[in-house]
C-alpha cells in the first residue's frame, strides 16, 4: 500500500511538472483547416487562440488542431463539415463554395482592399450588419480578409501591363476573382491554394493570385519568381475568410465556457487575423527579394487601365445581386465606406 501511495505521488508530481492536467477536459473541440501548421494563420492565430482558450478555461476546454485536411475531404468541404458537426471548428475561405455566400463577395471586388487589418475589421462590421442571415447555420467567431492580392507568374511570363494578361492561365480564388481575371484578359482556373505548387511545376497554370503572406508556404519564390502589384492604397483584390464553430457544439457548452469563447471572438479577433496577414505580407516579400525575384509595381497610368476593367466586374456583381433580390448598390457602398473608415 505504501508503495502504491508513493507511485501515486510520483505520478502526480510528474503531471504537475509536465503541465498536464490530471483531470479530463469538459469540452474537446476539433479544429480542422486546409493549411500546414507552419503557415501564417495556423501558426500565428489559430494555435495561439487555442492555447489562450485552454488557459482561460483552466484546461476545461481543449482544442485539437487538425491542419492540412488531416480529417479528410477537400477544402471546399470544410463549410459543411463544421455545419454538420463532423468537426467543431473550422477556418476557411468563403470563395471555396462559389455562390453560397453571395453578400460576402462585396469585399472580393477589384481594388477594394487596403491593409489586411483595416479590411478585416471592416469586414467584421459588414458581417454584423449584412451576413448573419447567410451564416445562420454557424456560430461565427470572426471573419477577416488577407492583404492586397498580388499576381505571381513563371519566369518566362512577367506581367508588365494589362496586355500581358492575354491568355495567361492564372489560378483564381473565387467566382468574383475569376471573373475579374477573365475581364482582364486571363484564362482563370479555380483551385484551392494547396494545389498551386504542383500546378505550377506541371505547367497547368502560368501563375496565381495570392497575397505575399502565403507565398513562402507554397514555394512561390521558386516556382513563380515574377510578382506584379499596383500603385495606390487599394490592392487588386482580397480573399474573405471565416472562423466558425458548429452551433450545437457551442450551444452544448456550459455558460461560463461560452463566455470564454465569446471573449475570444468578434472584432478583436478579426483584427488579430488581419495583423497576422499584414506581418506575413512583409515576410513574404522580404523572402522573395532575398531570392532575387522580380517585383513589378505598375505606375498610376497603367493601374488606371486595370481599375477600368475592374469597374465592369463591380457593375456586373451589383446587377447580379439586384437580380437575386439583394441590394447590390447598398452592399457595395457599405463595403467601400467601412473599408475607408478603418483605413484612415
Amino acid at each position: 500500500m505504501l508503495r502504491n501511495l508513493m507511485l501515486a505521488g510520483i505520478s502526480g508530481v510528474a503531471l504537475m511538472m509536465s503541465g498536464v492536467s490530471a483531470f479530463a477536459a469538459d469540452v474537446t473541440l476539433k479544429l480542422h483547416q486546409m493549411l500546414p501548421p507552419q503557415a501564417t494563420i495556423p501558426a500565428k492565430v489559430l494555435e495561439p487562440w487555442a492555447k489562450k482558450v485552454e488557459a482561460e478555461s483552466k484546461g476545461r476546454i481543449v482544442v485539437e488542431l487538425y491542419p492540412s485536411m488531416q480529417l479528410g475531404g477537400r477544402p471546399s468541404d470544410l463549410v459543411d463539415q463544421v455545419k454538420d458537426g463532423v468537426v467543431d471548428l473550422t477556418w476557411t475561405l468563403f470563395g471555396y463554395t462559389p455562390g453560397r455566400f453571395p453578400k460576402s463577395e462585396a469585399f472580393e471586388l477589384p481594388f477594394m482592399v487596403t491593409t489586411a487589418e483595416a479590411t478585416s475589421v471592416a469586414f467584421q462590421d459588414y458581417y454584423e450588419k449584412h451576413l448573419k442571415d447567410e451564416l445562420k447555420d454557424y456560430h461565427v467567431l470572426a471573419v477577416h480578409t488577407h492583404g492586397p492580392g498580388i499576381l505571381h507568374t513563371i519566369a518566362s511570363k512577367p506581367i508588365k501591363s494589362l496586355a500581358d494578361m492575354k491568355g495567361l492561365k492564372l489560378r483564381g480564388t473565387s467566382k468574383v476573382v475569376n471573373q475579374m481575371l477573365e475581364a482582364m484578359g486571363a484564362a482563370p482556373i479555380g483551385m484551392p491554394v494547396t494545389a498551386v505548387p504542383e500546378s505550377l511545376s506541371k505547367s497547368v497554370i502560368d501563375g496565381t493570385v495570392v497575397p505575399w503572406e502565403v507565398t513562402p508556404s507554397i514555394k512561390i519564390a521558386e516556382l513563380a519568381p515574377n510578382h506584379t502589384q499596383f500603385t495606390g492604397k487599394n490592392g487588386l483584390y482580397t480573399g474573405t475568410f471565416f472562423f466558425a464553430m458548429n452551433k450545437d457544439s457551442y450551444d452544448a457548452m456550459p455558460d461560463d465556457l461560452k463566455k470564454i469563447i465569446d471573449a475570444n471572438s468578434g472584432k478583436d479577433l478579426a483584427r488579430l487575423f488581419g495583423q497576422a496577414m499584414d506581418a506575413g505580407d512583409k515576410r513574404g516579400q522580404e523572402l522573395a527579394d532575398k531570392a532575387g525575384n522580380t517585383t513589378i509595381t505598375l505606375d498610376e497610368a497603367e493601374t488606371a487601365k486595370w481599375k477600368a476593367q475592374g469597374e465592369a466586374v463591380t457593375k456586373k456583381w451589383i446587377a447580379d445581386m439586384d437580380a437575386k433580390g439583394l441590394d447590390g448598390t447598398g452592399l457595395y457602398k457599405d463595403a467601400v465606406a467601412l473599408i475607408a473608415q478603418y483605413s484612415k
